[in-house]
């Protein structure tokens, strides 16, 4: 029997998988009281909003795939906010800036989240909001034991929250003192926000479509909308080093709204996998496995050995480079041609015996690729980023960084969910008092460079690195998974899918199993610079695995044997009913549950 860190779960009633055991929990007692799968996953969304508050936040974003038990197409729900009205190219080099700033509110998009998840509760949940809501209530109020990276992250920009960020300061310095791990920890501000939340949806009627839709335009048109609109004119101190006051009016938030949007699909080994439209980079994930397909590997490639590692990450850096030329919010896209046969194999004839330093975007259909002006002198800076920066999990020196949240629910019923909520950190730009939130830095990702299909522009998304993931077998769902890490996402899922649906491995063996990436690419965080040939290894992989990658070309950095890749996944047989889930032990934070 192969060891693995924990068990693969397995039962028949529900499974839980998420990136903390509180939100893990809180959402199975959802399912144990008659819940469906949405109602937890709205409870375990709002739940990480109040334990993870270093990874998301009301004031972020989600994006969502689901399938329903009398549904199976999979839907994408776009909690993913667009660009304010103010945010123009001219107002950024007005302010002398080529680069919209990784924190502070002038990087801030539309908060999507809350609303995203009220819109999946009303649509396919089955819970009144006030029952929802009561777990993430009570550890906001009555506090919650403080995860060690939440405490290590405030002790990371305290220097920050005392010049400058005096409003955060008086949520995370309480006392004067630096919040310590596992203490209890309260949030009396947002309790009070979600109280509210809960007493408008009540106000609107006794009806509980009717009452979400209150929560919605509280959040969108009221209390919530006004005290955004008053604190974001406040200029704070960001990391362009200059203080600047945001562009996220009242008004924004009145006129956008979370939506249901169909899939991007590819079919794969008999299964068909579904992300996120291009405003996304999921399809990333589509290109990799359609490459490999292309190059006959997926069914021999062993993972384990220098040969599959090198394939893998050149396949990888192709789609990452099609992600940088033609992936954004636009009605023009390029995607269809992207994930056709043929265009696979074009691709695939670029995979060389020797790691490529370039980035080589493709010409699907013969359009030509257009990579920012930046792309040239963002090479290898070194910068030594503040703790400010986000979701970046593992930079390419292997330093650790930022990071996000996700979470899977499977119900006995068939319903699933794959998401993965983030943004809106505590460390991404200053907290509105009154709410107990911040706003996030979302707007990091555009470019201000006219012409490219991620160029800034009012009520654009950004192209995000978020990336759920659900995958269905005769058109009926049965896995979904997802991980935390930026531009690391998609090449950790798709090491995990490869090994489990591929390679035969047990989720938990899949999980487990030695991860690397690479940052060979424009990153998407700023200052978005690229690290040429560089792969960040998990140390597991063997000193003579290193050592052929090494010969190949590959800058490797050994990052520790237990390090990389931040999974979560659950499962379902449809004709069966067993359950299963696994989650990443890394981080001693993940946790699955279920029975």
């Amino acid at each position: 029997m192969t060891f693995t860190t924990r068990p693969t779960l397995r039962g028949t009633f529900g499974m839980v998988a998420a990136t903390h055991w509180l939100a893990s929990q809180s959402a199975m007692g959802v399912l144990e009281r008659g819940g469906n799968a949405f109602d937890a996953a709205t409870c375990a969304g709002f739940v990480l909003h109040v334990v993870e508050p270093h990874l998301n936040g009301p004031g972020g974003e989600v994006p969502a795939i689901v399938a329903t038990a009398d549904d199976h197409i999979p839907k994408v729900l776009c909690g993913q906010g667009v660009a304010p009205g103010g945010a123009t190219i001219a107002h950024f080099h007005d302010l002398g800036l080529d680069l919209v700033p990784g924190s502070g509110p002038l990087a801030a998009t539309i908060p999507g989240a809350v609303d995203a998840w009220l819109l999946l509760l009303r649509d396919h949940g089955t819970w009144p909001l006030r029952d929802v809501l009561e777990p993430a209530i009570g550890y906001a109020k009555a506090g919650h034991p403080l995860a060690a990276g939440a405490a290590a992250t405030v002790g990371s920009v305290e220097e920050l929250f005392r010049e400058h960020w005096h409003t955060s300061a008086e949520l995370w310095l309480q006392g004067g003192e630096l919040p310590q791990a596992h203490a209890l920890f309260a949030n009396p501000a947002y309790a009070s926000t979600l109280e509210r939340l809960v007493d408008e949806a009540e106000a609107a009627g006794t009806n509980r479509e009717a009452q979400i839709e209150g929560a919605r335009d509280a959040w969108r048109q009221g209390f919530v909308a006004e005290a955004i609109d008053v604190f974001s004119q406040r200029p704070f101190r960001d990391s362009s080093g200059r203080d600047h006051s945001g562009l996220v009016t009242g008004h924004d938030l009145a006129t956008w709204s979370a939506n249901w949007e169909l899939a991007t699909t590819m079919e794969w080994n008999d299964l068909t996998v579904a992300k996120t439209p291009a405003w996304g980079q999921g399809p990333v994930l589509l290109q990799a496995l359609a490459i490999l397909d292309a190059l006959g590997e997926p069914g021999e490639l062993d993972l384990g050995t220098e040969r599959g590692v090198h394939f893998v990450t050149e396949v990888m850096k192709l789609a990452m480079a099609d992600r940088e030329a033609w992936y954004g919010d636009v009605l023009d896209s390029a995607l269809p041609a992207l994930l056709t046969k043929p265009y696979a194999r074009q691709r695939a004839s670029l995979v060389g015996a020797l790691a490529s330093d370039e980035l080589r975007p493709g010409t699907p259909q013969g359009r030509t690729p257009r990579l920012p002006q930046a792309y040239a002198g963002r090479r290898g800076s070194g910068q030594d980023l503040s703790g400010t920066i986000g979701e970046p999990t593992v930079g390419a020196t292997g330093r650790t960084r930022g990071d996000t949240c996700h979470v899977d629910v499977v119900d006995r019923w068939g319903n699933m969910i794959s998401a993965t909520p983030s943004g809106g950190w505590l460390q991404s730009s200053p907290t509105i008092p009154e709410l107990g939130f911040c706003l996030g830095t979302r707007a990091q990702m555009f470019w201000l460079e006219e012409g490219l299909p991620s160029s800034l522009a009012p009520g654009k998304r950004p192209r995000t690195t978020l990336s759920p993931t659900l995958v269905m077998r005769e058109g009926r769902p049965v896995l979904a998974c997802g991980s935390p890490g930026g531009d690391q996402q998609d090449q950790w899922q798709l090491l995990f899918l490869l090994r489990h649906l591929a390679g035969g491995m047990s989720l938990q063996e899949a999980i487990d199993a030695p991860a690397w990436h690479t940052a060979s690419f424009l990153g998407s965080f700023y200052p978005r610079t690229m690290e040429p040939r560089s792969l960040v290894v998990e140390d597991r992989l063997g000193d003579s695995v290193i050592a052929g990658l090494e010969r190949r070309g590959h800058v490797v950095t050994r990052s520790g044997p237990w390090s990389l890749g931040r999974l979560c996944a659950v499962t379902r047989d449809p004709d069966t009913g067993v359950v299963a889930a696994g989650a990443n032990p890394r981080s001693m934070q993940n946790y699955a549950v279920g029975r």
